[in-house]
């Protein structure tokens, strides 16, 4: 391997600058840590000795009361004892006494503080209390404070080398920056990144989030020179919509964009109280999340394995330039399962060229098939696997390459391994990924020791490595969508604030909720709500039959369920005796004051049904939904999320996204639903729950579209108000 270099990220970052205060954190000249022990295996002396052992580049101090010395260094009773600035404090007391010992840090002037202490608001009410005051005091001096209940910092910049925390070594440097809300999944993080010979730039455990939180570490991290990937584990998200800001313009908006992988714990919904509501009821925390991380850009992740197999990708690797890949491999299983997971996952295998079937058939056994997947078959050793791969890399139509290799007795697993990084090498300025799967475990150890020192990723499966590559294609498309912009109607805003103002807090009456979509340019139909039979039957002959009746009361909600909706009614005696079966029925269920009338509008004509939504997150705010409405949402939930207000290409993408949206396009010879008219629906809506802050819910299903360039209707909506 002396004659092999590892290889760089192809993308030219920018040069780290400070950001709020950060740098104090990641680069201090000088470090105070208070409360270490002389107890070797204690967290407050390890500490201690990871700055030491790391050989951080500045200067530390132990803080001890009543302690000569830590280690061989000089002991301090109090940080306001210690003669030299300081840049950092690292707490390391008892959760109860932290308080005092941050006030003298506070005294002495220190500009950032690491609390890895607990006993705070993990604890109960008591703790909260104190984490609230450490925050305030922190907030007054203007003092960035990480934690407290963390693991710590790690910075591996060669300029700075900082271990500040009790992870049990310091991980290698690499471009990866992890941030985790957990301390112990980062000691875990740590031990597996160093079995995987995965280097890490940054890396930080959040802990309670007293003050510095992931959207500012993110912010500090687009800015890091050392970084080109960040991953995150989360287990709560606090202030939602600024991290969906940051992360949108961090992974597809900056001169030079990062991608951001995630993982979210706690998959499972929080029980939505809307239960009345379609959307309420379908819009979990957990799809809500899927939705602002699609919005975002973020990749989202399901566990700790698939995050960094992902990101060794993204880090290591040109981006794929698109989804066609060839598949090198000396077994046909393994050749056959990674064509079925590629194919699975939205990737292609394209056909080779002219000139590098030529040149497969030239270097391969007559055994061999030079098609794609390309099987060099059992014997091959390292020239075949050279042979291949250099004419699969040179073919215009390959953007990336897969290389499996199952070890058998002939087969020269480490030549074959060097002979890979050669060709990579030699390929470096082609823009192609190149990725490998050496199955096994012992007899291959070695190779992949190679690949990973080369900075090639290896999966152990070769489906995992498809993973990979789909998230990169998916990223790639991600910076080249189509940027747009929210659009805004010309609407009557203030004729829609009217209604919601005089209205108490919970559902409107439908004429209402018409009144409020009518405001905002959706398509409803002319009605008129009749307190007498005589009102009805003139109202029909006036708007034209077929005609509905509908019930009018706030008591009732789901009409068809007490009999409150009649369709189709043809002529006046058909209303007459609609209207008399319907409000003698009604007054089995409601009091006659409760029952406000009955609302009279003609027969939408037949479409396709679908229904929008709104819902209100209480971390991210509105949330749109659209899907296949009537039967299909209650039998499929084949549903959409985004997060108001969208923009443009997000409307576009909810109706084309559905897995049932070809019922929209067009079956078996159905003309196509209007979609351009459904978009519509879907901006003003969005506009329509960014103006009103206290729309709690609001339900349109269905709305009835007809066939493409004839519009769409309203057929019922239902709209709850809570401020």
């Amino acid at each position: 391997m002396a004659t092999l270099s590892p290889n760089v990220p192809t993308q030219t970052l920018p040069r780290q600058v400070s950001a709020n205060g950060m740098d104090a954190i990641f680069s201090p000249q000088s470090i105070a840590v208070l409360g270490v022990t002389n107890t070797a295996g204690t967290v407050p002396h390890d500490i201690f000795v990871n700055l030491l052992s790391g050989r951080f580049n500045g200067v530390v101090y132990p803080v001890a009361p009543r302690k000569k010395h830590i280690a061989g260094v000089r002991a301090y009773d109090y940080v306001l004892d210690i003669p030299d600035p300081i840049d950092l404090a690292i707490l390391v007391f008892p959760g109860n006494v932290c308080e005092l010992a941050l006030q003298q840090c506070v005294e002495k002037g220190i500009r950032a503080a690491i609390i890895i202490s607990a006993g705070f608001r993990e604890v109960g009410p008591a703790g909260a209390a104190r984490e609230q005051r450490i925050r305030a005091m922190a907030a007054e001096a203007g003092m960035r404070l990480i934690g407290p209940n963390c693991l710590g910092v790690i910075n591996t910049d060669p300029a700075v080398r900082l271990n500040a925390s009790f992870a049990r070594a310091m991980p290698a440097p690499g471009h990866i920056g992890f941030l985790s809300q957990s301390g112990a999944l980062c000691t875990a993080v740590l031990d597996y990144a160093a079995g995987k010979n995965i280097g890490f730039s940054k890396f930080v455990s959040l802990g309670n989030k007293a003050d510095v939180s992931e959207i500012d570490l993110l912010r500090y991290l687009a800015d890091d020179a050392e970084t080109s990937v960040i991953l995150m584990y989360l287990e709560e998200m606090s202030r939602g919509y600024e991290l969906m800001e940051v992360a949108h313009r961090i992974s597809g908006e900056n001169d030079h964009p990062k991608p951001i992988l995630a993982i979210k714990g706690g998959r499972t919904a929080a029980g939505a109280a809307a239960a009345q509501s379609h959307t309420g009821a379908l819009a979990s925390s957990d799809v809500v999340c899927d939705a602002v991380m699609r919005q975002s850009g973020i990749i989202r992740c399901n566990s700790i394995e698939e995050m960094f197999n992902t990101a060794q990708l993204l880090a290591y690797q040109p981006l794929p330039r698109g989804p066609r890949l060839a598949i090198i491999t000396n077994a046909g299983g393994p050749g056959v399962m990674a064509t079925d997971a590629a194919v699975d996952r939205g990737l292609q295998l394209p056909s080779f060229s002219e000139d590098t079937t030529r040149k497969l058939a030239a270097a391969l056994p007559a055994a061999a098939n030079i098609k794609n997947p390309v099987d060099v078959i059992g014997d091959a050793r390292d020239d075949r696997y050279v042979a291949a791969l250099q004419a699969v890399l040179d073919d215009d139509n390959v953007d990336m390459a897969l290389v499996i290799l199952t070890p058998q007795s002939m087969t020269n697993i480490n030549a074959i391994a060097e002979a890979v990084c050669r060709v990579r090498g030699q390929f470096a300025d082609a823009g192609k990924t190149l990725v490998c799967s050496f199955m096994g475990a012992k007899d291959v150890a070695a190779g992949i020791r190679i690949l990973q020192e080369y900075r090639i990723p290896h999966y152990l499966l070769p489906e995992w490595a498809v993973d990979a590559l789909r998230d990169g294609v998916r990223y790639r498309r991600w910076l080249e969508r189509e940027r747009t912009g929210v659009k805004r109607f010309p609407v009557d805003q203030a004729r829609a604030a009217a209604v919601i103002a005089e209205a108490a807090d919970g559902y409107l009456t439908e004429p209402q909720a018409l009144a409020v979509l009518d405001a905002y340019g959706f398509p409803v139909v002319e009605h008129t709500l009749a307190t007498s039979v005589d009102e009805a039957v003139a109202a029909a002959r006036r708007l034209g039959f077929p005609v509905v009746l509908r019930v009018v009361a706030p008591k009732i909600i789901h009409k068809f369920d007490v009999k409150g909706v009649v369709l189709n009614l043809q002529n006046a005696d058909e209303v007459r005796s609609a209207y008399a079966t319907m409000r003698a029925n009604l007054l089995e269920h409601v009091a006659p004051e409760d029952l406000l009338g009955i609302l009279v509008r003609p027969m939408i004509p037949a479409g396709k049904e679908v229904i929008l939504g709104v819902s209100r997150d209480p971390v991210f705010g509105h949330v749109l939904m659209f899907g296949l409405g009537g039967i299909y949402v209650e039998a499929f939930k084949d549903v959409t999320f985004r997060v108001i207000p969208i923009r443009e290409a997000a409307a576009r993408n909810m109706v084309r996204g559905l897995r049932l949206s070809s019922v929209l396009q067009g079956l078996r010879g159905e003309k196509p639903s209007d979609l351009d008219a459904i978009e519509q629906a879907l901006k003003r809506l969005s506009q329509l729950a960014a103006d009103f802050p206290a729309i709690a819910e609001l339900d349109i299903n269905p709305l009835i579209v007809h066939p493409a360039g004839e519009g769409c209707h309203v057929a019922d909506v239902r709209i709850r108000v809570q401020r």
